[in-house]
């Protein structure tokens, strides 16, 4: 990918609020992200947004990969393909 991530244009997200987050100062939460699926033209990623080891959020996100020059969605190359399946957990 010659150092530059592809051009992705977010087509669904679907957040899941698992439980209730708590304000304390100074702490950092912890976010977690994989890869679900890799399609022809479009992959899932997964995040959960961690407190106390536990996930308090969960988004699953759509993304297309997009030619803006074309202005229409495009297939994964062989080495996004690649790249991204380093982050696949199904």
């Amino acid at each position: 990918m010659g150092g530059r991530l592809p051009d992705v244009i977010l087509a669904r997200l679907e957040v899941d609020y698992l439980r209730q987050l708590y304000y304390r100062v100074g702490e950092r939460l912890c976010v977690r992200s994989w890869v679900t699926r890799l399609g022809t033209k479009s992959f899932t990623m997964r995040q959960e947004l961690l407190q106390d080891d536990e996930a308090a959020i969960r988004l699953d996100a759509v993304l297309v990969v997009f030619d803006m020059a074309t202005d229409a969605s495009r297939p994964l190359t062989d080495e996004e393909r690649a790249y991204w399946s380093r982050y696949l957990v199904p």
